[in-house]
């Protein structure tokens, strides 16, 4: 049987899209595991999709002096060890990175006892892990044809675009069971879903409350809060609050079925969630995180989708209630726009990138 190893992780960002790769690989030819970072959600994600994980301990790589750095130097060592000991162990034929700082030390230990490696990079802008795993790998997979910029001259003969890979669920959402699951007293309503990651995101959830009064005579709203406390949440006493708003700290087995139902998702743009909804075929509002706060891939990354047509966005000044309320009703009272914005979308997600990048992978295992 070939040997297939995966690695990357941190957050979930760097996990669910290889399980969507994982997806469209036999599993019954590949004997596939997963090296991630010792702590953390790496395990329980990975191990929940029934696929064997392997924790290497992991120090993040930061742009900027800290003294973190030099303690995180000595976790980046023995995380490169470990994936040594791991990998002449499994000898597989190609490892595949999803990027993140867990991904360094395997990518740079594979190349060392040479297994080609294949590096994947979600984001508009390539982040500073997936520069490093470009030194050295055999094929760089970027999710954007801008994206190849960033790269060197040299380098650029080694990318191939594939766009974000996307689990399958998210073709083939059923709105049916979507709306049982969320169970609104008017299912005529519009679904108005808002998404703050598994974390949550607090200007999210403050555009919620503040939105609330204007948006529920009107639409059903969805909200994924995140799982740290929510202040500021409506008080179920409220009849129109019980009838036609959803809180859930996170939306996991059910999440392609509720983005089906959905009329239109307001949310970060963070790579997964944004390509998600286009698989899905889904008009967006994004509230980037701004520069600063990150290193600026979600102000890229919802910028592409609104060149596009695909979203629209609210940024800086612009994130306001008010704004928020009135793009939400001029897309829901204006059909000839709001199928603009559905068809941009659906043509960004038409395509198969888990495929492809399958596809690829298996020519390094046949």
């Amino acid at each position: 049987m070939r040997s297939i190893v995966f690695t990357g992780g941190g957050t979930g960002g760097h996990i669910f899209p290889g399980l969507a790769v994982i997806e469209q690989l036999d599993r019954r030819e590949h004997q596939i595991r997963w090296i991630g970072s010792s702590s953390g959600i790496d395990r329980s994600l990975v191990e929940s999709a029934d696929i064997s994980f392997y924790g290497i301990p992991s120090g993040k790589l930061r742009r900027y002096a800290s003294l973190k750095n030099f303690f995180d130097l000595f976790k980046i060592v023995a995380g490169f060890f470990c994936s040594l000991v791991l990998l002449i162990r499994f000898r597989p034929d190609v490892l595949f990175s999803k990027g993140g700082f867990v991904s360094v030390p395997p990518c740079f230990a594979s190349r060392l006892l040479g297994i080609p490696v294949i590096t994947h990079e979600c984001d508009f802008s390539p982040g500073l892990a997936t520069r490093l795993n470009a030194r050295i790998a055999s094929k760089i997979l970027v999710s954007y044809p801008e994206t190849a910029r960033f790269f060197s001259e040299t380098t650029r003969a080694r990318i191939t675009v594939t766009g974000n890979p996307v689990r399958s669920a998210f073709y083939s959402g059923d709105p049916d069971a979507g709306r049982a699951f969320l169970s609104f007293t008017d299912n005529s309503l519009p679904i108005i879903f808002f998404q703050g990651g598994s974390l949550g995101a607090v200007q999210i959830n403050d555009l919620v409350f503040e939105s609330l009064p204007l948006l529920l005579p009107t639409c059903n709203i969805v909200h994924q809060t995140g799982q740290s406390t929510v202040s500021g949440a409506p008080p179920c006493t409220d009849p129109l609050v019980a009838q036609r708003y959803r809180p859930f700290p996170f939306i996991r087995g059910e999440m392609a079925d509720v983005l089906a139902a959905s009329y239109i998702v307001v949310s970060r743009s963070g790579a997964n969630t944004i390509w998600e909804c286009a698989a899905a075929g889904k008009p967006m509002i994004l509230v980037p995180l701004e520069k600063g706060s990150s290193r600026g891939d979600q102000v890229e990354n919802a910028s592409y989708f609104q060149e596009r047509g695909a979203a629209c966005v609210l940024s800086g000044d612009q994130a306001t209630a008010a704004q928020l309320v009135t793009l939400i009703h001029s897309l829901a009272d204006n059909s000839p726009a709001y199928q603009v914005i559905q068809k941009a979308s659906s043509a960004l997600g038409s395509h198969r990138p888990s495929q492809i990048i399958a596809d690829i992978i298996r020519g390094y295992v046949q």
